[in-house]
Parts: C-alpha cells; structure tokens; sequence
C-alpha cells in the first residue's frame, strides 16, 4: 500500500512537472533587437533633422502584462536589444513627443514574437517624432 501511493505521488510530481508552461520573459536564449530612428520638428512642424537616437530608453512588455519587465537605452548607433528571452510574444516600445497628449508623449509600440529558442529577432525601425 505504502509503495503504491509513492508510485502515484511520483506520477502526480511528474505530470505537474511537464505540464509547466513559460511564457514570455527572461530566461531564454534569444534576442530582440532594433533601433531607434528619430525625426525632430519645430514648433512649426518642419522637419530639421533625422538621426539613429543616442541613449533612448526602450521598453519591453513580456506576453499580455499591464506593465513593462525591464527597459533599456539605445548605444551610440541607436541600437537597442534585450537578451535571454524564452519564447512568446513581446511588445518593444519608446516614447516620442504628442502636442495633444496630457503628459506631452505618447507611445510607439511595436509587437515581435520568438517561436524558437536561440533565434534573433531583428526589428524594423522604429521612429519617433521629437
């Protein structure tokens, strides 16, 4: 009797085990990477200059959570990437200038997804107006 319920609590621990899912975040062996491409206007709405952004802050949102998992800022060539991630999906985003907006900015949002582990992820600009 004793044995055959240690037979089943291992059975139990097993299939609790391997039915473990991870979602989106840190812990894997991929990377997304990117860049940050800014377009500055004046007050009049002319454009003056375009360039990669130099310590722009990136944000990373892992999977459906209300809030970012961890940020970033961009290299001198306007890079940006954020490493050891599992496979899931993930919004990047940055803040650029909203003449409308309350608090003066506003977000641009891009999504990625890794479906394989030790992949790189390679995102298009991302351009924010300053």
């Amino acid at each position: 009797m004793l044995s055959s319920l240690r037979i089943l609590f291992l059975i139990v621990i097993v299939l609790a085990l391997s039915s473990c899912k991870k979602d989106a975040g840190e812990g894997g062996t991929s990377s997304i990477k990117g860049k940050i491409y800014i377009k500055d206007f004046n007050s009049a709405g002319q454009l003056q200059a375009e360039y990669y952004a130099t310590e722009e802050r990136v944000y990373i949102i892992y999977g459906d959570a209300d809030f970012y998992g961890n940020d970033t800022r961009t290299s001198f060539d306007g890079t940006y990437q954020f490493n050891y991630l599992r496979k899931g999906s993930y919004t990047i985003f940055a803040y650029q200038k909203c003449d409308t907006c309350a608090s003066g900015v506003e977000p641009v949002k891009v999504l990625a997804d890794i479906n394989d582990n030790h992949s790189t992820i390679d995102l298009a600009d991302l351009i924010l107006n300053k």
